[in-house]
């Protein structure tokens, strides 16, 4: 096999179930298969062991506690009507398929996601909840799961593994939705066409598993991962996240998509919309993004219009890389060093998406607590930074830009001696390959990531604080020293009000620069909870102000990063709410996703907005 298990708090229900049924080793494997899709690789077990431990460590939390209320129902929907809403569904797909959440909740840590709630939950964790889970196997049961939904008029909340964390995880936007975990059955890589550079995929297939399949077929292929490589393949592509290597941007380089709408009707984009001989896929659908006509892909991206069911990617070819990184001693150097990354970017110098860190980061990937840093509640000083920094292999400095350059070695040496000509440009910066630091540092981590290998290094932030969870904000602006300051002193500030420290990454591209803000706080402080949320409303608003929107943001937050984008009188969110009230007449499919609330919830309270600072309890609210 080419993953373990998920490294569980609970005795392993797999083998449970082969002791008591005393099944045959065949149905073990088959049982392991299924579950695959969810496993460390192999080469990564003993560090999850190590993260896992130590993120245990760090809580006080217990591992779950008893409910507080009943099963949370799906609005308008009976205990009675729900009962008999779970018989048939159970009825269609199989009992073992449908799983009422009536249990404890337990958050468990990143290989032991939750499907019930949001792992980091902001509000109270029993708020944010669904009513059930259903766990279809194949796209025709995805499809009988939406006409049931239809039926008893049961909102669903499609994922595909749960792994959104700090966006809102598994969460359904309306406590008591019925999430559809496409993952747990639905991972099979379909097709991987070593020729094309391209592969075929189902909901579940993770970085992880993508990856381990091409290296077993010893594929001169890379995937591109984010950060972390836990999360889907295609749900991270649909929801437009983005990796480090030249293919980068994950929505821009699918190919063809099957979508499950909201009347369960199937329907597939681009080449896949002309048959194949004799009934097969057609040869092209991986191949060419569009097909004739209108290109509709991208309104099944970060909406609520359908079901991705099968999406495929284009790969890398395998190509020689080399990874670096330099500091920059000033915290004012910010401006110069944005103003010196567009030429390059822009010019095709840089041979990746790089990150420009504040140094504090550099602290808390060690996965050492702040407490070993600074004494007290409140935010790290930066003379404390400085003198913990300094300490680390980078030394004392202020940023630290880690890129990564592409192609044969005589091209990246010339490409890095350009580079190095304008950094230089800054009195006191530093170049490190990573050959000049110690095995264990990030930046061979960044080497990993930026060849397409997924990792788990990012959790060790997240022993910050004990029993962590974070929020990402994470606006655009251009890539532009005057516009980057902007943004930046919009954030610090608003951390200084609320008592946060800041941990920015700056994903910079030519033209625009993904600012990714993670907000880390104590789930079991309510105050600190409290807090991150206004520290959230109060960003969005000012930096919408000054013209940057977030690309993407917790579900909490969507009403209101969606009704920023205002121009023209809303004109873009009237037109998504043309299009939900054609699609999704009964308004079942994720009601409030990305802000987009069909007309049965429309205007009835469900949306949260700037000033709905109390999200103790979500539900309708009364009109203020």
């Amino acid at each position: 096999m080419d993953a373990v298990g998920s490294l569980e708090e609970t005795p392993n229900k797999r083998m449970q179930f082969a002791t008591s049924r005393h099944v045959n080793s065949t149905e073990l494997e088959r049982n392991e298969e299924r579950e695959k899709y969810s496993g460390v690789p192999v080469r990564l077990k003993q560090e999850a062991q190590v993260a896992r431990d130590r993120l245990l460590s760090n809580r006080t939390l217990p591992v779950s506690r008893p409910r507080k209320k009943p099963v949370r129902l799906p609005p308008d929907v009976s205990l009675e009507d729900f009962e008999a809403a779970i018989k048939e569904i159970q009825g269609a797909i199989g009992d073992e398929n449908v799983e009422v959440n009536d249990k404890p909740l337990v958050d468990g840590w990143y290989m032991q996601h939750p499907n019930t709630h949001d792992a980091f939950h902001i509000t109270d964790q029993e708020e944010l909840v669904s009513s059930a889970v259903v766990y279809p196997g194949s796209t025709e049961e995805v499809q009988a799961t939406v006409r049931w939904a239809n039926k008893f008029g049961i909102p669903i909340y499609p994922i595909s593994i749960g792994r959104n964390l700090g966006y809102g995880g598994a969460a359904p936007r309306i406590p008591g939705g019925v999430v559809v975990d496409l993952g747990k059955r639905m991972h099979e890589i379909i097709n991987i066409d070593a020729e094309n550079a391209s592969c075929l995929v189902e909901p579940g297939v993770t970085y992880f598993r993508l990856y381990e399949e091409i290296q077993n077929r010893k594929l001169p292929l890379w995937i591109d991962t984010p950060d972390l490589g836990g999360g889907s393949v295609l749900g991270n592509a649909i929801d437009r996240g983005v990796g480090y290597t030249p293919y980068g941007d994950h929505f821009a380089n699918r190919c063809g998509m099957e979508v499950v709408l909201p009347n369960g009707e199937l329907l597939r984009t681009g080449m896949g919309a002309l048959p194949g001989p004799d009934g097969a896929d057609n040869p092209t659908w991986q191949s060419f993004q569009h097909a004739f006509g209108p290109s509709i892909d991208g309104i099944f991206s970060q909406s609520n219009f359908g079901i991705v069911t099968k999406m495929g990617m284009q790969l890398m070819p395998a190509i020689e890389h080399q990874s670096y990184c330099f500091t920059f001693p000033r915290d004012d150097d910010f401006e110069q060093i944005v103003d010196l990354i567009r030429p390059l970017a822009q010019k095709g110098i840089l041979g990746n998406i790089p990150q420009l860190r504040h140094v504090i980061q550099e602290l808390n990937v060690t996965g050492r607590r702040k407490s070993d840093f600074h004494d007290g509640s409140g935010p790290m000083t930066r003379e404390e930074v400085r003198a913990a920094a300094a300490k680390l292999p980078l030394g004392d400095c202020s940023w630290v830009f880690y890129g990564t350059q592409y192609g044969p070695s005589a091209s990246i040496a010339a490409q890095l001696e350009v580079i190095k000509s304008e950094f230089f440009k800054i009195p006191g910066s530093k170049f490190f390959l990573p050959s000049d630091l110690p095995s264990d540092h990030y930046l061979h981590d960044r080497s990993l990531v930026c060849s397409g290998v997924p990792v788990l290094r990012e959790l060790d932030w997240l022993n910050w604080l004990a029993n962590s969870g974070h929020l990402f904000f994470s606006p655009i602006a251009p890539t532009r020293g005057k516009d980057a300051r902007t943004i930046h002193e919009i954030i610090v500030k608003a951390h200084e009000r609320h008592g946060f420290d800041l941990f920015p990454t700056l994903c910079v591209a030519g033209r625009e620069i993904h600012y990714i803000t993670n907000i880390i706080y104590d789930r079991a402080d309510a105050n600190m909870k409290a807090s991150a949320v206004k520290l959230m409303r109060e960003m969005i608003k000012e930096c919408a102000e000054k013209g940057f929107g977030e690309y993407r943001t917790h579900l909490l937050f969507a009403d209101q990063v969606a009704g920023t984008y205002n121009w023209n009188n809303s004109a873009f969110m009237r037109f998504n709410e043309s299009i939900k009230d054609l699609l999704d007449p009964n308004g079942i499919l994720a009601p409030g996703r990305n802000g987009i609330w069909p007309k049965r919830f429309r205007g009835k309270g469900w949306e949260l907005k700037a000033d709905d600072i109390d999200l103790s309890s979500i539900g309708p609210r009364p009109e203020k």
